[in-house]
């Protein structure tokens, strides 16, 4: 099989590294440029040979973004690592055929790409469409705002792409929405390292528990699930993550732990019968197949992506999806999986055969590898989850 340049453009780690080992491992030359060094990519199995690791040509920025006291200066700061990480990033471009950035971050690498390579240029996105984005966070409470700049920078990436990859078919359908046009973007719903999150034992003797993981933020929709939460007597609730712009209620029966390694995650998982994410905007949150893998249920909204993992499950049932803020369907929901996943006992599979392989970061991958060989024209048409 032909092996394909893909340069890929980042400033952290994000789920692209995983896109870049799985890709490499297809056989690919691939070039990974980001703030992230060689060793620390290495222990998430990303071949040395493949890192070109920036952070010695913007490190006065990157100071500047580490330090900054102020939320405004932090913006800025940021703001100014970007620029000059997509202008080195631009310089440095080695010669590739595909090129996949993070949006917002890659006004002038990925223009590189495409005029000095002739490279077909993918922009990765995170979330739904920015303004879309702007709208939902503009409506929450203490939630920082989206700025111009990021709005002018990312309308532009989407501007000079020639597809946009998404995680989920809300975000896809915000793009439409906003005038893209469907033919190119491309679904592709994240994978999870199965071998750290595996089946576990369905809780025996606890009391009915429901688990949150990641930021505990307005914009996860914390005040929502707490609401809930209070609705459903006798249910515990545990939260593991950063405490961000929304506060820990202090009411008997929640628990909070501060962040812990992925590795460990698997921990909490086992104590919990059903992961619930009320967020107001998410593209796909890594932690709803995380929780599916280890065999939870999951009460999710529609902003979430979690209905697309749907295609990935057993059985369909295991997954509710509500409306963002309806706080009563929430409750409703957490009440009926509860009952459900109290029924279960012994080991917990939610994933199986091919289905569980799709939900891995290779067959992430492998989506992504079909995808560009398709608009490389090196192979025929794609028939995979991408639309």
């Amino acid at each position: 099989m032909t092996s394909v340049r893909i340069a890929i453009a980042t400033s952290g780690r994000f789920h692209v590294c995983d896109l870049a080992r799985e890709l490499s491992h297809l056989g690919n030359a691939v070039s990974f440029y980001s703030l992230v060094s060689p060793s620390r990519t290495e222990k998430f199995g990303l071949p040395k040979e493949c890192n070109r690791w920036m952070l010695p040509r913007v490190w006065p920025w990157a100071i500047w973004a580490r330090f900054a006291q102020s939320s405004g200066a932090r913006e800025r700061a940021t703001a100014r690592l970007n620029l000059e990480l997509d202008r080195v990033i631009s310089k440095c471009l080695e010669h590739c055929d595909a090129f996949i950035g993070m949006s917002g971050l890659s006004n002038r690498s990925a223009v590189t790409a495409r005029t000095r390579y002739n490279a077909r240029v993918w922009i990765e996105r995170g979330s739904t469409h920015i303004l879309c984005q702007k709208r939902i966070l503009d409506s929450l409470p203490g939630v920082t705002r989206v700025s111009d700049e990021t709005v002018r920078r990312e309308l532009l990436d989407y501007k000079n792409s020639d597809y946009v990859s998404v995680l989920s078919q809300h975000c896809l359908e915000s793009f439409i929405e906003h005038g893209v046009d469907g033919s190119r973007l491309f679904r592709n719903p994240l994978g999870v390292d199965l071998s750290i999150f595996r089946p576990t034992e369905s809780p025996i003797g606890d009391e009915p528990t429901i688990i949150m993981t990641g930021n505990w933020s307005y914009q996860k929709g914390c005040h929502w699930l707490v609401e809930a939460w209070k609705r459903l007597p006798g249910v515990r609730l545990l939260h593991v993550g950063k405490v961000g712009d929304c506060p820990l209620p202090k009411d008997p029966g929640f628990e909070h732990h501060e962040p812990v390694d992925q590795n460990h995650l698997i921990d909490f998982y086992r104590r919990a019968h059903v992961f619930v994410l009320a967020s107001a905007q998410d593209g796909l949150a890594t932690v709803q197949p995380q929780a599916l893998a280890c065999g939870l249920r999951l009460v999710c909204t529609t902003r979430t992506g979690g209905a697309d993992l749907r295609q990935f499950v057993l059985d369909s049932d295991v997954i509710s999806v509500v409306d963002p803020g309806d706080v009563g369907s929430l409750a409703n929901a957490i009440r009926e999986q509860l009952r459900m996943s109290l029924l279960e006992s012994g080991v917990r599979i939610r994933l199986c055969g091919s289905a569980k392989e799709d939900l891995s970061w290779g067959g992430y991958a492998r989506r992504y590898d079909t995808e560009i060989r398709s608009k490389l024209g090196l192979i025929g048409s794609v028939q995979s989850c991408e639309r």
